[in-house]
Parts: structure tokens; C-alpha cells; sequence
């Protein structure tokens, strides 16, 4: 049964571990790199979701949630401020091509439903524009291109 884990000091190791093809490392922060940026930003008053994504016990992906601005984001995109964001999601190599993205995407958005840090209008994320796998799953969870970008990348949004 596919579920979210909250990272913790019992399965940071694990997710770590994962990662996907070369091919694919463009398009998505190592998990190494996303815990410390969850790290700090919940050190500069950020809110930040840290979950590895498993089958059974098996992780297979990691995804992060954030909610809101810090104080250290500089030139954030507007739609940022007071909502959510599904700020990393991946699925290691070994597990792709079996729906455990769209699995992952459904709880990550239950799991934003719950409102965690408050009630918020808006869920939004950003794929590199050569990112057709992730464009199609993003849009088929109904996130449309808003016309930003955070840096080079297409900011799509969900109403909550």
C-alpha cells in the first residue's frame, strides 16, 4: 500500500539513498539537497513537509510540501505567499513507470487539503519546460501554467 512518511532520523538513510536516472537529474534536486533546503528553511521561519514515499515498506520517492515564504526568499513568485507548494517530488529509478508519481501526487495533495498551516486558495509547483513527463502528470492533476516562472521554470497552479 503506497503511503507518506515523514523523514525522520529512522528512515533519512533510506531516502537518501534514492535517486533517479541520470537522464533525469536536471530536472530534480537530489534528496540531499532538498533536506538541507527544508533544513534551512524551516530554520529562517519557513514551513516545509519532508515525506518519503513507500510501498509497503519498500521507499520508492520523497516528497517535499512547503507552505508560504521565509525570510531569506528573495524574488519568490507572487503565487507563493500563503499557499502551498509541492516543492520536490521524485521517484527513484528503480520505481518509475509503475504510478507511484500519481500515487505520490494524490497523497501529497490529501495531505495539503488538511491545511496544515492554515486555510490557503492555491496549490502550485514548477517542471523544468523540457519536463513532459512531469508537465503531463502535473496537468492531469488539473495545475495549470499561471504565466510566472521561478527562475526558468513554468510555475503551474491548482485551486485548493
Amino acid at each position: 500500500m503506497i503511503h507518506l512518511e515523514e523523514v525522520n532520523g529512522g528512515n533519512i538513510w533510506d531516502i537518501l539513498e534514492l535517486s533517479v536516472d541520470d537522464s533525469q537529474k536536471k530536472f530534480v534536486a537530489d534528496n540531499k539537497t532538498s533536506i538541507i533546503e527544508a533544513y534551512a528553511a524551516i530554520t529562517s521561519g519557513g514551513h516545509v513537509f519532508t515525506f518519503g514515499i513507500y510501498d509497503d515498506k519498500t521507499p520508492v520517492g520523497f516528497v517535499m510540501i512547503g507552505f508560504g515564504t521565509d525570510e531569506y526568499w528573495e524574488d519568490h513568485p507572487k503565487i507563493a505567499e500563503n499557499n502551498y507548494n509541492i516543492w520536490r517530488l521524485m521517484i527513484d529509478r528503480r520505481y518509475q513507470g509503475r504510478g507511484y508519481g500519481k500515487a505520490a501526487m494524490k497523497l501529497a495533495l490529501d495531505f495539503i487539503r488538511t491545511y496544515p498551516c492554515g486555510k490557503a486558495e492555491k496549490c502550485w509547483l514548477s517542471y523544468e519546460p523540457e519536463n513532459i513527463t512531469a508537465q503531463k502528470l502535473y496537468s492531469s492533476f488539473g495545475f495549470v501554467p499561471n504565466g510566472e516562472k521561478d527562475v526558468d521554470e513554468i510555475i503551474a497552479v491548482l485551486d485548493l
